[in-house]
């Protein structure tokens, strides 16, 4: 069952914006000594509608110390990196895997403030290169769901893995999937001791071996101690929407994301953006809701909660364009 809504009980506000004036897609962000932290992506140089046209990966790290502080530069990352997974943690922000204009990446370290330097901390690297996954902290366990291997792939993983971060030993475990498709840019979240998946893509090769989408909307929970169950399906596909998704009571929101139906608009300057609503994912009675409207068209953004309010970094406001805006919601 689908109802709609109007999203009265979502009050949204704009923070600073990056000092960038593209902002990026697929930076890490996180919190760590209270102080909020963007870290890398991607952005579009030069003319963006040209074929092919040139992306830029970033090293770049940024922290805001407060709400109504300003942006400083913070160090940078050991190289470009972008489209990983953000885990914040009471340690820091966990920056998992990535790409850059070249490659996919296993590596794993901690972002951390103390005595108001950033430093940064090497964890155990992932199974195997991985970039556009999604991925959530369940307790003290890191999820880590699906992505891509290399930028040539025509499949994406069925892959799952966890990191007990209060392991004497932390070790990534690999564990069973989900009993759908291969995805990436699917969606995660965390809610009552449970890991969840929403949406994604497959991808499939064309008769010139290049890889094409199909938008997923199967969803899924897991819990340690009964594994995978099938979910009712979204309303609509929400690929790349803004992840970890944020919770309220029982219910975990999917905000924006792309729904696949313009995928071939042209010309692609005049893309009208992705879809601006929430899905609302009631796990007590196993409904979606869709709440309209949202002010923004988001894909490829990580979340972050600070300061009682869920923060969306940049992101992709439509195909090519980044947005150095940063916004967060208050939910009551």
């Amino acid at each position: 069952m689908v109802t709609h809504l109007p999203a009265q009980q979502m009050e949204w506000d704009q923070l600073p914006p990056i000092p960038d004036h593209e902002g990026f897609a697929g930076p890490f962000a996180g919190v760590s000594g209270g102080a909020l932290i963007v870290a890398g992506g991607a952005n579009i140089q030069g003319d963006k509608w040209k074929e092919p046209f040139v992306k830029k990966w970033y090293d770049s790290i940024f922290v805001l110390d407060d709400p109504k502080a300003n942006w400083r530069k913070a160090g940078k990352l050991p190289r470009p990196l972008g489209y990983g997974v953000s885990i914040s943690t009471d340690d820091g922000l966990i920056c998992l895997g990535g790409s850059d204009s070249k490659r996919h990446y296993a590596s794993a370290f901690l972002l951390h403030m103390k005595g108001g330097a950033l430093q940064r901390k090497t964890l155990p690297s992932l199974p195997m290169p991985c970039a556009n996954a999604c991925g959530a902290l369940v307790g003290r366990t890191i999820y880590l769901a699906g992505g891509i291997e290399t930028p040539q792939d025509t499949t994406a993983l069925h892959k799952f893995w966890a990191l007990d971060l209060d392991a004497q030993e932390p070790i990534w475990r690999e564990l069973d999937p989900w009993p759908g498709p291969e995805r990436m840019l699917a969606v995660a979240g965390a809610l009552d001791g449970a890991f969840y998946l929403f949406s994604g893509t497959k991808l499939a090769a064309d008769a010139d071996g290049k890889p094409v989408r199909e938008y997923l909307r199967d969803a899924y929970r897991y819990t340690s101690e009964q594994g995978w169950k099938r979910l009712s399906d979204l309303p609509r596909a929400a690929v790349a929407a803004p992840s970890p998704v944020p919770t309220i009571g029982t219910k975990l929101l999917v905000i924006t994301g792309d729904d696949g139906l313009n995928v071939t608009f042209q010309p692609v300057e005049k893309h009208p953006g992705f879809p601006r609503n929430a899905l609302s994912y009631d796990s007590s009675t196993d409904t979606w809701t869709v709440l309209d409207t949202v002010p923004i068209s988001r894909a490829t953004v990580p979340t972050v909660l600070w300061h009682d309010r869920v923060v969306f970094l940049n992101g992709e406001a439509r195909p090519r364009v980044r947005t150095p805006e940063v916004w967060s919601l208050r939910l009551h």
